[in-house]
């Protein structure tokens, strides 16, 4: 059988394509894909922006994350030192109330002493008061470095009369007549209860308020199950009366 001749390739394009409609349409269509191009180009370049915007973005949160994390270490250390801190505060500040009450151990106040009843001199008021007060015979003069009201004039028209602190010039004054007061009680002159007390910081003077209490609530106890010996229980003598 004989083979068939392969019919040789037309390199004639169809007419269609040859005709000028069709060459417009292809190079609209050209056109068109190239503009497209552009407009990827353009959206690759904000693409390109973009991601280097963020990159700087993200690493500036690593920066602040390393930042916020060694502060965070730092907060975490002084959490863990606060304990010797805090005992480091409460000794100074027990160092300081002792201090405090160092200084106002030559001071004496008296309270319910009438308005006015001293006068213009306080001082030369308690050289003449203290022994009729207490019954002692000084074996030294009465002296003072200073004394004084306390608080302002206003509060005596409640009827209540301001207290009166004084600070001796000799140390073994001060505890003489607050021993022989407490010892005697409240002394009441024309009706007038007077009292006198030992003069403390603010501290001290909560800490024996509410040791005051509880000596009394343990007196109450012994009372109800010693009725006969709980008289014979002692006197806490720490009873102060707050000066602020």
């Amino acid at each position: 059988m004989a083979a068939q001749a392969i019919p040789p390739c037309s390199t004639t394009p169809p007419a269609d394509l040859c005709s000028a409609d069709a060459s417009d349409r292809i190079l609209q269509e050209i056109t068109a894909v190239g503009r497209r191009l552009e407009a990827m180009d353009f959206k690759i370049l904000d693409l390109s922006v973009a991601s280097t915007s963020i990159r700087a973005k993200i690493a500036h949160f690593q920066v602040t994350v390393t930042d916020l994390d060694q502060r965070l270490t730092t907060v975490e250390d002084h959490i863990a030192a606060m304990p010797v801190q805090d005992m480091e505060i409460q000794f100074l500040l027990a160092k300081i109330t002792d201090l405090e009450d160092r200084s106002r151990r030559d001071n004496v106040c008296f309270f319910g002493i009438a308005e006015h009843k001293e006068g213009s001199d306080v001082k030369a008021f308690l050289k003449n008061f203290l022994p009729e007060l207490t019954g002692l015979d000084f074996s030294l003069p009465l002296e003072f470095r200073r004394a004084h009201r306390i608080g302002p004039l206003h509060k005596a028209t409640s009827g209540r009369p301001r207290s009166i602190i004084a600070c001796f010039l000799r140390h073994e004054q001060p505890r003489q007549v607050i021993s022989v007061a407490r010892s005697q009680g409240p002394y009441s002159p024309e009706g007038h209860e007077i009292r006198v007390a030992a003069d403390f910081s603010r501290v001290t003077n909560e800490k024996q308020k509410k040791l005051d209490i509880k000596f009394g609530l343990l007196k109450q106890l012994a009372h109800r199950a010693y009725p006969v010996i709980s008289g014979a229980l002692p006197q806490t003598g720490l009873q102060g009366f707050s000066v602020s």
